[in-house]
């Protein structure tokens, strides 16, 4: 599935493991043309450890808006909002339908390596086929690379 925005991190899923795990899969690689990426650690010194590894560079070399710890697109605040029909693969916590933006967006729950390997190929992929190794059992959404869809997705609230 394609998709217009990938999140990784929040108030609950920015840990700097995250962002390593992240990185992994996206070090080499771009954003994929059309894909907004949105980094947000969890709090500053979450921030100050990604500086201090050079992940902050990292992520904004490839491409991704980084942003201080902040509520932004996981509550439908800013940076990020969805717009009707658009796809975000998010490591948030929450799918609810208008959770992210608009009611008619849909939003895909996941790990921070399908998440980067999403943002580099524009649509729901497995880490593997950006980096030709298969990711650790931990890394893997059950029954392949897709993730949790918002009940919007599965065609309910309409």
């Amino acid at each position: 599935m394609k998709v217009d925005q990938v999140v990784i991190g929040s108030c609950t899923n920015g840990r700097i493991e995250d962002f390593r795990t992240a990185a992994e899969v996206i070090r080499g690689h771009k954003v994929a043309d059309g894909v907004r990426m949105v980094v947000l650690p969890a709090s500053q010194k979450v921030y100050i450890e990604l500086a201090k590894e050079g992940l902050l560079a990292l992520f904004a070399e490839a491409g991704a808006a980084v942003s201080t710890p902040t509520c932004g697109p996981c509550l439908g605040g800013h940076m990020g909002v969805l717009a009707k029909d658009e796809v975000c693969f998010s490591t948030t916590n929450r799918n609810f339908v208008g959770r992210m933006g608009h009611r008619e967006a849909r939003v895909y729950l996941g790990s921070p390596a399908v998440a980067a390997a999403t943002a580099v190929k524009g649509r729901i992929c497995s880490p593997e086929e950006v980096t030709g190794r298969k990711a650790p059992a931990s890394e893997q959404a059950p029954g392949g690379a897709g993730g949790t869809e918002s009940p919007r997705a599965r065609g309910a609230g309409r």
